[in-house]
């Protein structure tokens, strides 16, 4: 029986890029490129027309943005979307971000002078694979925020806190995070003042300015942590790439420890760190991803008394590290993203967490 090859639009203003781009994934037998386009409209007209499997795409594109045509395919006929390009500019890496956020997949960095041969072409062919499984929903952005803004306001408190005070809100991503991360810190109020600590993956080179970015999303501050700082109050602490984050004796701890579930940095050692310094003054989320980092930490911190939430499959890109979560009985409540957001601001608010 013939395996059904793997349909791919390639996006690409660069005719030489993009010719090579076709060359590699049509040297793969699973791989068929059915259509290439310059910019990013012609991407969205064939991309009504053809209906591929995954779509390549350049951010930097004339007469229409990849991030315009990654809004537009997403809300009118959601196709995975692997992003391919550079990360040497501080404005593109912005712009990943925001496809990332918009609800492209996943990322790769442009062939570079120091890929050794065959390396990249690797990569391109096992990451377009890879992103073939996922089964994207409709990712209307332009409508996102009023959805949550209104829900905001009907999500009831959650389960009675076992503490009279919690002292850690945490989040932990993978695949779909960015816009999962996003819209849970969009719906926390501003006067927050417990500290909240993240860990995503997204590795180097796109995760130098990842905390940048989300810092302008929202109100609340993000930064990366630095190695032994004092655990700010009231903001948000991001796990820098390839470092872990542990939280010990009310600072901040950053290790090269060997990578959990190939992550570095892992969810699951930043919860088992707060599990120990918090115990049940601590509420954490495992948000959408891919795999299983994040499980056996959040099962770590509901043992200790801490609340504990798992994003429910319907909202999640991938329920991966969810799924892995609630499999375990590490998750307390199983809820959609746009009530992830309530429930932590109403569990801050009936604790006295906030002002």
């Amino acid at each position: 029986m013939t395996t059904r090859r793997i349909r791919v639009l390639v996006v690409e203003d660069s005719p030489t890029v993009r010719a090579r781009l076709c060359e590699i994934l049509g040297g793969d037998a699973g791989v068929e490129v059915v259509g290439t386009a310059a910019d990013g409209k012609e991407a969205i007209d064939l991309c009504l027309k053809l209906r591929p499997d995954v779509v390549t795409l350049d951010m930097m594109l004339p007469v229409m943005s990849g991030l315009a045509a990654t809004e537009y395919i997403m809300a009118h006929c959601p196709t995975p979307i692997l992003v391919v390009s550079a990360s040497t500019n501080r404005g593109e890496l912005f712009k990943t971000y925001d496809a990332l956020a918009a609800g492209a997949v996943d990322v790769l960095d442009k062939a570079g002078a120091g890929d050794t041969d065959g390396e990249w072409e690797a990569k391109l062919i096992g990451a377009v694979k890879l992103v073939s499984r996922i089964k994207v929903i409709t990712h209307p952005r332009a409508r996102l925020d009023a959805v949550l803004a209104a829900r905001t306001a009907n999500v009831g408190h959650p389960a009675t806190p076992r503490a009279a005070r919690l002292s850690a809100l945490a989040l932990g991503a993978s695949t779909g995070g960015p816009g999962a991360i996003m819209a849970v810190l969009k719906q926390l109020p501003g006067s927050l003042r417990t500290p909240l600590f993240l860990v995503i993956h997204i590795g180097e080179p796109f995760g130098s300015a990842f905390a940048e970015w989300l810092d302008g999303q929202t109100e609340h501050r993000v930064t990366f942590a630095r190695d032994g700082q004092k655990v700010p109050g009231g903001e948000v602490l991001m796990a820098p790439p390839d470092r872990h984050l542990v939280i010990r004796g009310g600072r901040a701890w950053l290790t090269t420890d060997a990578e959990r579930h190939s992550c570095r940095p892992s969810v699951d050692v930043l919860f088992e760190s707060l599990a120990a310094e918090y115990g049940n003054r601590v509420l954490a989320a495992l948000l959408t991803g891919m795999g299983r980092d994040g499980a056996a930490g959040l099962l770590r911190i509901r043992q200790a008394g801490g609340l504990t939430i798992a994003q429910d499959e319907a909202s999640s890109v991938v329920w991966g590290m969810p799924r892995e979560a609630v499999l375990l009985g590490a998750a307390e409540r199983v809820l959609p993203l746009d009530a992830i957001g309530p429930a932590l601001a109403a569990a801050s608010v009936a604790t006295g967490a906030s002002a």
